[in-house]
């Protein structure tokens, strides 16, 4: 389904470890200043950490800058994401900057430059055979379906963007898609999912459009 070009096989992964090496150095005030905002804005810890299913299926741990509160109901329970995402959150959200971290998961190899988004290791479970085919390659920083829509679109037009990447990868889609990805961040389109604060999961959109059982959602979750 890949095409094993030799941009597939041996630049892309050189490129990322240049470009990421660079940015991660060059960026360094950025982080700082960012980490120093968290940290005083939102408390500790300052970097989020949460499992993700990259290429093959392997989980790897993926590194954002923090964007919500701890807060928690009478019982315990973290509120929704709604609720515990601030001012500030939304603007690290709006610019990007949450994402600044994942850098080092590209220069390590747990992801790319370009290639489809990182998912929620619960999502695999939502997924059927032809959309799991989206794991074959690495996760990537962008994508195809971020600059065609990012969370705007629906989940089917997400996952019909990350195959058509994957059996499209060249270097000139990669600076196409890198070069959108700019423009995109620039103007701070697409960042949400109409009538969410944060980006629907995709069991949720399922359970919502009743294309899965409440059933169905909740074995998913009891598996998780």
């Amino acid at each position: 389904m890949i095409k094993e070009t030799f941009y597939v096989k041996y630049m892309k992964r050189f490129l990322d470890i240049i470009l990421s090496g660079l940015a991660l150095i060059v960026l360094s005030p950025v982080y700082l200043v960012v980490a120093i905002l968290v940290r005083i804005k939102l408390g500790s810890p300052v970097i989020f950490i949460q499992k993700r299913p990259g290429k093959d299926n392997k989980i790897f741990n993926m590194y954002k800058f923090r964007t919500m509160t701890d807060k928690r109901d009478e019982q315990g329970n973290l509120l929704p994401d709604d609720e515990r995402l601030t001012s500030f959150g939304k603007i690290l959200r709006s610019t990007s900057l949450d994402e600044l971290p994942e850098l080092w998961n590209i220069f390590k190899g747990d992801m790319s430059i370009v290639g489809p988004r990182p998912q929620l290791v619960k999502d695999e479970w939502f997924m059927s055979d032809t959309e799991k085919k989206r794991h074959l390659v690495l996760p990537g920083l962008t994508g195809w379906a971020q600059v065609n829509g990012r969370n705007a679109i629906s989940w089917e037009k997400k996952f019909e963007y990350d195959l058509y990447y994957i059996q499209n990868i060249s270097f000139l889609l990669d600076v196409k898609i890198i070069l959108k990805t700019v423009g995109k961040v620039f103007t701070k389109s697409d960042i949400s999912s109409e009538g969410f604060e944060t980006a629907e999961d995709y069991g949720d959109y399922l359970l919502r459009t009743n294309k899965i059982s409440e059933a169905e959602y909740n074995d998913v979750l009891r598996r998780n």
